[in-house]
């Protein structure tokens, strides 16, 4: 376990009696009293950490037992050995005392002059944490339901009944001054690139934070770029999903008290994959996974193309749409910047007024909402009716990303691509595209290119990006990854299993 220390923490300098006067401000800071073979002992806890049962069914029954027993000489390790409890540390330092008490250990503090302490652990780990593990924002339409919770114990015990192998390992950090969060990374030792594993660590034991609230925090903090709108990793609470990027060859991040996992390196190809890629026929998977891409590309373009058109390209309209567009656009007052910016921010108000609100009453408002404005809007003469439809398609298109950070991003993209197009028209289109991807072929994710394979291009890595190909084209792991053991499995030990079963 590695341990950030706080250079400015007062208790470095402080002594445990000073840390249990501090304690001692707490209302729920308890102190008891009880003498074992003629010496008299204090234990401080708080409540409010500690796991009753384990309190009351096994530390104070052993404690009122030891007194009980009279005419033996007091020895500090014995007392320490027959404890009934796994956990039982010996320490005087007051860094070590202050933190484990906030984790849910009861101090013991002896009155014959000794400066050690004992720390018992008897925090309560479950307490706060929901028991259901059902996906909530992930959702498949087959395959499993699990999902990650708010502990880090338990998220790893779901990983471990998922992949039964002696290759998952896990290290552990401590990271935040004040939360004091416990972050682990995982891999799997002789699969994982040894490069990428360093890489994660130094990028975490660099971080100097407060407290981290989130693994969404912790991405923020280890990115190699914060001026860009793209994730650069993959944020997910599916099991089978961080799953699947384990036994790729990638690094899992998780924090205590979040229910979402971060691998990495990721490309931007990952965010439009979706685990239920893989539980269709490959053909159906395929199919699914290419028109993702094309809605994605459609939420874009399709309200700038619109613009372009209407302020400076009639001529590329068909004569029989010509008529009904002029039609459409007969009574608006307003240009089409502004005519497609206050749709677009309509559909942003109530998306996000939807999200808000409780789940009923959310869908409600996004469904009577958009039908009452849109329909308000076209007869209001703010807008034409064209627009709406091309709006609105492209809020529904927006949705089909598997995951919502990149949903987000979807979102912020169509206002510059809708702003240059008014200006500019197509060659606006043109000019944003090109920036939008130069920016993309300099970002990196864990020092990997962020728009691989397809720059750098790597030809082997092509199989599992635009279409999902069929299981036995899926035994090599991505050559980006440059993972130790770039093969799954051997295809011809597995025709020789079938061919086995088809002689019986």
């Amino acid at each position: 376990m590695i341990m950030r220390k706080n250079n400015q923490n007062p208790t470095e300098s402080q002594t445990p009696t000073e840390i249990l006067k501090r304690a001692k401000k707490s209302s729920d800071f308890k102190i008891l009293e009880k003498n074992v073979s003629g010496v008299r002992i204090f234990i401080f806890y708080f409540t409010t950490l500690i796991d009753h049962k384990t309190m009351e069914h096994v530390f104070l029954p052993y404690i009122n037992e030891c007194e009980k027993k009279t005419g033996q000489a007091f020895d500090i390790n014995q007392f320490k050995n027959s404890l009934p409890l796994e956990d039982v540390i010996r320490s005087r330092e007051a860094i070590e005392i202050e933190e484990k008490i906030h984790q849910g250990y009861i101090l013991i503090k002896f009155e014959n002059g000794l400066d050690d302490c004992l720390l018992v652990n008897v925090n309560n780990l479950s307490k706060g944490i929901r028991e259901s593990n059902e996906t909530e924002n992930e959702f498949n339409v087959i395959g499993p339901k699990l999902g990650f919770v708010e502990s880090l114990d338990t998220n790893i015990l779901l990983l471990r009944t998922k992949i039964k192998s002696p290759l998952l390992t896990t290290e552990e950090f401590v990271l935040g001054t004040l939360s004091k969060t416990r972050v682990a990374i995982v891999y799997l030792d002789g699969i994982t690139n040894e490069v990428h594993i360093e890489t994660v660590k130094k990028r975490l034991s660099d971080i100097d934070f407060d407290i981290i609230w989130d693994t969404s925090a912790l991405i923020q903090l280890i990115k190699e770029n914060s001026y860009t709108p793209f994730p650069l990793y993959f944020s997910s609470e599916r099991l089978d999903r961080v799953s699947y990027t384990l036994t790729s060859g990638q690094v899992v991040i998780f924090s205590d008290g979040s229910p979402y996992a971060v691998s990495g390196p990721t490309t931007i190809f990952d965010f439009f994959l979706s685990s239920e890629d893989y539980y269709y026929n490959w053909i159906i998977g395929s199919f699914f996974r290419f028109t993702r891409i094309l809605a994605i590309i459609f939420s874009i373009f399709s309200s700038s193309i619109y613009v372009a058109v209407v302020t400076f390209h009639y001529e590329v309209v068909p004569p029989n749409l010509l008529g009904p567009l002029i039609e459409s656009r007969a009574n608006v007052p307003f240009p089409p910047l502004l005519e497609v910016l206050f749709l677009e921010m309509t559909i942003e108000l109530l998306r996000e007024a939807g999200a808000r609100l409780p789940t009923k009453v959310g869908q409600t408002l996004g469904i009577v909402g958009g039908i009452v404005i849109g329909q308000a809007a076209v007869m209001a003469a703010l807008t034409s009716n064209i627009l709406l439809i091309i709006v609105a398609l492209s809020a529904l298109a927006s949705f089909t990303t598997p995951t919502n950070v990149m949903s987000n991003t979807i979102r912020i993209l169509r206002f510059p691509f809708v702003i240059l197009s008014s200006l500019l028209g197509g060659l606006g289109i043109i000019i944003g595209f090109v920036v939008l991807l130069c920016h993309l072929f300099k970002l990196k994710s864990f020092d990997i290119p962020y728009m691989v394979p397809l720059h750098p291009f790597r030809r082997n890595s092509l199989a599992d990006s635009i279409i999902r190909p069929p299981y036995n084209k899926l035994n090599k792991r991505p050559d980006y990854l440059r993972p130790k053991d770039k093969i799954k499995y051997t295809l011809k030990e597995s025709n020789k299993k079938k061919d086995d079963i088809n002689d019986e």
